[in-house]
């Protein structure tokens, strides 16, 4: 029996693993949907013999789309009975990968939101078009499509994404600057505090997947927004802490009540302020970032 250190087959899946989970995450907004692509895709890879495949890359993603496609429709049918908002699963990243803008952008919790409005196809289209410059021809055959087609749908797509994502790219210094005035103000209670570094016109979004309270609809605007935080943390009389993470590629905040993890705050911010703020509770959806703090704290 081989060694699997030196077997060509798991060595060249290894090499690429990164690559094929952050385009199944990408695709589902799930961590745990996208590690049960990767075993799928494992497991049609072993039956593989590498040395007949051109380009083991555009292979392994071929194989990566296929299921996530199929998976993205399983996960459409679920979102129809869940409960509240849906968020995608908050994923922490390692601080090198805010400083690299475009990555960063790319795995965003408001442009994964974006991505929740694209058709299955298009979804997939546009992350392999954008967020890994996977060549037209390769697209296609993931997707079953015409280079044409796909050529189309990437167009339609891209000005569907350009239309809903933040006008402007703003720094992570200046991210950073609103999040730690944010975190100061929940923290004691401040009510003036949290308005100040909020926008008129924040959304503000909590998945709470029917298992943790959260408000079932999106809260629009800076006084209402304020008051349902400072509100809900004063109404359940426990202690708040926060601790400062990269989620997404971006800065957030690891919320604890009584020392137990509650939930991740993720932000958008424009001007210098909070214009969106997307509160993850739903415990099913945080298992990663449990386990993941454990690590760090040990």
């Amino acid at each position: 029996m081989s060694d699997p250190t030196t077997d060509p087959a798991t060595e060249a899946f290894v090499a690429h693993r990164n690559l094929l989970f952050t385009v199944a995450y990408e695709m589902l907004g799930s961590a745990a949907d996208a590690e049960d692509i990767l075993q799928e895709a494992w497991l049609r890879w072993v039956n593989v013999d590498p040395a007949r495949v051109r380009d083991v890359r555009a292979y392994l993603v071929r194989i990566t789309t296929r299921q996530s496609l199929n998976r993205l429709r399983t996960m459409a049918r679920r979102k129809e009975t869940y409960v509240g908002s849906w968020l995608p699963e908050p994923m922490l990243t390692a601080p090198d990968v805010a400083e690299d803008v475009e990555l960063a952008e790319s795995v965003s919790m408001a442009l994964m939101l974006v991505l929740e409005t694209l058709s299955p196809t298009e979804r997939a289209v546009f992350v392999l078009r954008e967020a890994f410059g996977v060549d037209y021809d390769e697209i296609a055959a993931a997707v079953d499509k015409s280079p044409a087609a796909v050529r189309q749908i990437a167009h339609r797509a891209r000005r569907h994404v350009d239309a809903r994502r933040p006008r402007k790219t703003v720094s992570q210094n200046e991210t950073r600057a609103a999040l730690e005035s944010f975190r100061r103000a929940i923290e004691s209670g401040d009510l003036q505090g949290v308005l100040d570094v909020l926008a008129p016109d924040i959304v503000f979004m909590a998945d709470g997947g029917g298992v943790k309270q959260a408000a079932l609809h999106p809260v629009l605007g800076a006084e209402k927004a304020a008051r349902y935080l400072i509100g809900g943390t004063r109404k359940r009389g426990t202690r708040l802490t926060t601790e400062p993470a990269v989620v997404n590629g971006s800065p957030a905040l690891v919320v604890r009540l009584d020392g137990e993890i509650d939930g991740v705050m993720a932000v958008r911010v424009e001007n210098s302020r909070i214009s969106g703020l997307y509160y993850v509770r739903n415990p099913a959806k945080l298992t990663h970032v449990a386990s993941e703090t454990r690590l760090t704290l040990r």
